[in-house]
């Protein structure tokens, strides 16, 4: 993975590395649209980066930050394609990712101009097998094994949204110096 130093920690059965969150984050991006794309012949998105350049390096299993990077990607793309179908030409997809260090921890915030998730489901999202999905487009466990991989890291996973506009996740996660 891109950024990724060995290190001595373990974290389960896997290695804990030193990565770069920047180079991780734009890699899981890129693999994310471009996957959509493939999917989605007609998707575009606007990608709009936002990464401190002074960010430390964090302890982290790289495979599982990936999962949760690639997770919270993938639903955006998919928030921003359904909201394609309902405003057409009018709706302008975007998604933007930034970092930076805050109190000790390190920043990735993530935020689509999708659909927003509903108030009535907001408290759900991190229970195992829910999902707004339709039938066979999603299980329900990509952001309950996100929120469960970051506090394994230590870290918290939050989100902010407004229903039918947009959509914002941030991960914290302890640095290294």
């Amino acid at each position: 993975y891109a950024g990724v130093q060995p290190a001595e920690q373990r974290h389960g059965r896997e290695l804990r590395q030193h990565a770069d969150l920047n180079l991780m984050a734009d890699e899981y991006l890129m693999l994310s649209y471009h996957a959509m794309r493939a999917k989605n012949a007609g998707f575009n998105s606007g990608l709009k980066k936002d990464l401190s350049q002074n960010l430390l390096k964090v302890m982290v299993v790289p495979n599982d930050i990936s999962r949760v990077l690639t997770n919270i990607f993938n639903n955006a793309f998919y928030s921003m394609a359904e909201k394609k179908k309902f405003k057409g030409k009018t709706y302008e997809p975007s998604i933007s990712i930034s970092t930076k260090q805050v109190n000790g921890m390190a920043e990735i915030e993530i935020t689509d101009n999708g659909m927003g998730i509903p108030s009535s489901v907001l408290n759900k999202i991190y229970q195992p097998f829910f999902t707004t999905k339709p039938p066979g487009e999603g299980t329900g466990l990509g952001l309950s094994l996100s929120y469960d991989i970051i506090k394994a890291h230590g870290g918290k996973l939050e989100v902010q949204t407004t229903e039918g506009d947009c959509t914002s996740f941030k991960i914290s996660l302890p640095l290294e110096s």
